[in-house]
């Protein structure tokens, strides 16, 4: 959109609008379907699907600015119906398909849902078996396709029963237009409020600054319930008007990737390190340096990698939502692709610190995206002030007005500093630092950052009231299944860990020494609690399911103890 037409585009409606005017026959949204179908959606599509809706939402006669809920995994109907609701002139509540029934009964109700909207899902790779006997037995209830529930109001027969919607609802920019509950590492989940305007609050700036076009790719397959996937997908294609893919399954992944072949790709950490290993798996790292080393051959295997992993059309990586591994980033580099470190949280609807290209420091996130200030208060918490800055909590003005700073700075609640260009580095939680019977406090993020290891997929350091910290690892898929298959001993893995353990304490302060590791025996997911829907480690919950064995472990005497 051209720059005088800025003012008019700060809400996503006008971007729909624009688009669906513009260039209608364009395709918008890639949904491929489990019976191998792959359905594209023009513009004009999407616009007339959420016409169609938004009518049928006014029918039912809920008061202006009424929640509604959006349970279920990405598709292009999720984004519709998303839409849709704004339209008519509601307020969309997204639910995470992974949430437990008790979380999800308790947004429903916290947000005074008038309807909830079911989208994809099939009871295996999400919680609806869970969800579905305790969903409000009075609320109503409409299904997308792939929805799990045909004895309910079907979205494709109210495609053909309501005529599309003429005149939308007029929305202000300032107008809450969602609310996105955050994932709850602790305590109950909290309704973070955004407008249309902090929505985009940070659209324009990543136009100008990474050149974000009409003729970009992304590929959506993190959850859009969070708002990194709805900031970097969802409001970034309205914004900027490219082209989204969704992926069907963890199956069919690769195969929806190499459709897709993004332009621009956005991942967490632990996903980033998945790829790496399938790499690895396939070519050995002692191959690899082999044939990296050669440099005609060099480039060739390098483009074979990325064409591989669906990755060779990348103009830019983004990575999130915690910190990863320096030699994971540094493999990425010489395969061709910079990974841009990102920082944000629900609260500033995911814009705060950006690594530009050519400037990125491993280890940092960047510096502040376009608009936005941000600062170390005294107690060493960084403090945010960004265009997309919550409209506060829903329903807990006193929560809201505590998180901000007189003079309207956010608390992050994380702990950082600067370094002389001003990019950011994240140093761990304010309220993770735990006290040793020492009186030592414990800072657990820097240390279990330098437990890096291809074997290991999560650690978390803990071990508050005992004389020294202590190390959970939970063990990479690859290697579990090595483990059963006899392919991996345990003694070669406990020989790996207590080197690894050797190197890790000789970097660190002697309060903070890890006293041992711990090799796990679950694994921690989304689905058993011990994960939010980005995939960071819930402290309360893993500290409550290991701690009471702390002290036994530790009699052990043992550098490296498998939980039995």
């Amino acid at each position: 959109m051209t720059t005088d037409m800025q003012a008019s585009y700060k809400n996503l409606i006008n971007c729909l609008l624009h688009w669906e005017q513009t260039k209608p026959d364009a395709i918008y949204l890639t949904q491929p379907y489990a019976d191998g179908r792959v359905v594209d959606y023009t513009w004009r599509e999407v616009a007339d699907q959420a016409r169609r809706g938004a009518s049928y939402l006014l029918s039912l006669n809920f008061p202006q600015g009424s929640n509604i809920g959006i349970l279920g995994k990405n598709s292009a109907h999720w984004i519709i119906a998303d839409l849709a609701i704004w339209l008519a002139g509601h307020v969309s509540v997204p639910l995470y398909s992974t949430l437990n029934a008790e979380t999800a009964q308790y947004i429903l109700q916290d947000s005074e849902a008038k309807l909830l909207i079911l989208g994809k899902m099939d009871g295996t790779t999400d919680t609806w078996n869970d969800v579905k006997d305790h969903l409000p037995p009075d609320l109503p209830l409409v299904s997308l396709p792939m929805s799990p529930r045909q004895d309910v109001v079907q979205w494709l027969d109210l495609m053909k029963l309501h005529a599309p919607l003429q005149n939308v609802v007029q929305r202000d920019d300032d107008a809450l237009a969602t609310i996105v509950y955050t994932s709850g590492s602790t305590g109950k989940p909290k309704g973070v409020m955004h407008s249309f305007r902090t929505m985009t609050g940070g659209m324009q700036g990543l136009k100008d600054e990474m050149g974000v076009t009409e003729n970009d790719r992304m590929l959506s397959y993190l959850p859009l319930a969070h708002v990194a996937e709805r900031a970097a997908v969802e409001t970034n294609s309205l914004y900027a008007g490219f082209r989204v893919y969704f992926a069907e399954t963890l199956e069919t992944f690769q195969t929806d990737m190499k459709r897709a072949r993004p332009t621009i790709f956005f991942s967490v950490p632990r996903l980033w390190t998945k790829f790496y290993l399938a790499i690895n798996h396939k070519i050995p790292p002692a191959k690899q340096r082999i044939l990296f080393a050669i440099p005609f051959i060099s480039g060739i295997v390098k483009k074979k990698i990325l064409t591989e992993l669906g990755m060779d059309q990348i103009r830019f990586a983004l990575t999130g939502a915690a910190p990863l591994p320096p030699d994971i980033i540094l493999w990425y580099r010489k395969l061709g692709l910079e990974l841009l470190e990102v920082y944000g949280m629900s609260e500033d609807f995911g814009n705060s610190h950006l690594c530009r290209p050519g400037k990125v420091r491993i280890g940092y996130v960047g510096s502040p995206t376009p608009g936005t200030l941000s600062r170390i208060n005294e107690n060493g918490e960084l403090e945010v002030k960004s265009p997309s800055l919550m409209l506060g909590y829903y329903k807990l003005p006193e929560k809201t007005a505590e998180e901000m700073t007189v003079d309207g700075y956010f608390k992050t609640g994380d702990r950082g500093e600067f370094d002389a260009e001003g990019r950011l580095r994240i140093t761990g939680r304010v309220k993770e630092l735990f006290k040793t019977s020492k009186g030592k406090y414990i800072a657990p993020a820097p240390i279990e950052n330098k437990f890096n290891s291809p074997r290991i997929e999560v650690t978390c350091v803990t071990g508050p009231n005992l004389p020294q910290p202590f190390i959970l690892l939970m063990l990479s898929l690859d290697t579990r299944q090595a483990l059963d298959k006899g392919s991996l001993s345990r003694d070669t893995l406990t020989a790996e860990f207590d080197h690894l353990l050797t190197a890790v304490n000789a970097t660190v302060e002697d309060h903070e020494k890890l006293a041992f590791a711990v090799v796990v025996k679950d694994q921690w997911t989304m689905e058993n609690g011990f994960l939010t829907p980005t995939m960071k480690i819930k402290r309360n919950v893993i500290e409550a399911r290991y701690l009471p064995f702390a002290e036994a472990w530790q009699k052990q005497g043992e550098k490296v103890v498998w939980e039995v």
